[in-house]
């Protein structure tokens, strides 16, 4: 099972969460005092282009041109819901792909065939309310999944919808109007998920909070202020936007501005771990050591195992060549994270230093399934290739 969404956070580095991870939305448009005094645009380059949250849903012509032939076609006899989803998740039409490489709005998820599950919702939804169709969005609570770039940690959630029927359309079922939930990533089957709907303006948040991740991530500072700013202008409450917002600040050299909006976080949540982590630094940054140590015990009680704990131990032993320890270690990671592709295939690694191709294999083989870019994919692939044919270690 792969999970889509994410968060930036930062543990001796920064972390932001990704997509997922969100609070309920409050009035859309309406900023809280608090909000509007974290914001220092004049830090800033202007955006290139002013950022429009209704284009997040919008259709393109494509889209347009694709809802009133090919969705009307498979709608005529099956009613407008399932002929959505027969036009859009049917393999021999559209054939998506999925790709968390980047989050996507409707228009680019639906152009370039690939999208993570928040782009996947997106562009379902968009077609849906153009439908008429009656829409409902889900936060689920899913076991947590990390990923990291550099010394970026990235917290990945995960979200769904619930589609309904059109009231002219009851007919097609005697079930009536009931909604069918639409996930792109089903739970494994006899686990429970809990969900907590969420409306579209915490989608649209979280679309933006996304991006500012995303954008910080490729080195984009002043494009990740403004979507990290245009997700709290859109959702006041999205705690996880002033988590990223900090990250931003400190990463533009402004950790004393980065400072209240953790503390905001952790007014309204005081366990909240990634506000913690990154106050942590901000704490050193500003000199206050007593501080950040207090915040580090405190951060210790709530998480004794940090995200990629034993990865990391399970790299050093890598470069001393304790491959039998690594591969201990990186099991450990495994079995609280058991579909993150860079553990397997460290796994494989480890396993092929000790010489058990059986176990490389099985491992390198799970990196490619759990691959989440068409990238990974190629060189998980490449790599599994390459072990099935050498019996010596590989770069």
């Amino acid at each position: 099972m792969k999970t889509g969404c994410t968060s930036l956070i930062t543990w001796i580095g920064l972390i932001l969460s990704l997509s997922l991870c969100g609070c309920a939305s409050g009035p859309r448009g309406e900023l809280s005092k608090p909000a509007l005094q974290l914001f220092h645009d004049e830090l800033f380059k202007p955006p290139a282009k002013a950022l429009d949250p209704s284009a997040i849903f919008a259709l393109s012509p494509a889209m347009e041109e694709y809802l009133s032939f090919d969705i009307a076609r498979h709608s005529r006899n099956k009613g407008s819901r399932q002929g959505l989803l027969d036009a859009l998740y049917n393999k021999s039409l559209l054939q998506l792909e999925y790709d968390d490489s980047m989050t996507r709005d409707a228009a680019q998820a639906f152009a370039e065939r690939r999208g993570n599950c928040l782009s996947l919702v997106i562009m379902t939804g968009a077609f849906a309310k153009h439908l008429g169709l009656p829409v409902r969005y889900q936060s689920v609570y899913v076991e947590e999944v990390w990923s990291r770039t550099s010394d970026m940690y990235f917290l990945s959630g995960h979200v769904n919808l619930s589609l309904g029927r059109r009231m002219s359309e009851a007919g097609f079922s005697s079930v009536g109007n009931e909604m069918m939930t639409v996930d792109f990533m089903p739970p494994e089957r006899g686990k429970m998920h809990y969900t907590r709907e969420i409306s579209e303006e915490a989608v649209m948040a979280l679309f933006m909070n996304n991006r500012a991740a995303e954008s910080l991530r490729d080195g984009q500072v002043d494009e990740a202020y403004w979507w990290a700013r245009g997700a709290l202008t859109v959702d006041p409450k999205q705690l996880l936007a002033y988590n990223t917002l900090a990250v931003i600040y400190r990463r533009k050299g402004q950790s004393a501005l980065a400072e209240p909006a953790l503390r905001h976080v952790l007014a309204e949540e005081p366990a909240n771990v990634q506000a913690m982590s990154n106050l942590v630094l901000v704490m050193g940054d500003l000199g206050r050591a007593q501080e950040a140590q207090t915040f580090s015990r405190r951060l210790a009680e709530l998480q004794p195992y940090p995200p990629y704990k034993y990865f990391n131990l399970g790299v050093e032993a890598m470069k001393a060549g304790e491959f039998a320890k690594a591969r201990e270690l990186f099991g450990k990671e495994i079995e609280r994270s058991a579909y993150f592709h860079e553990f397997h295939f460290w796994s494989a690694m480890a396993s092929f230093g000790l010489g058990d191709l059986k176990a490389a294999r099985q491992q390198m083989a799970l990196a490619v399934e759990n691959s989440t870019t068409p990238k990974d994919r190629e060189r998980y692939s490449a790599k599994l290739d390459l072990l099935k044919l050498q019996r010596k270690p590989f770069q």
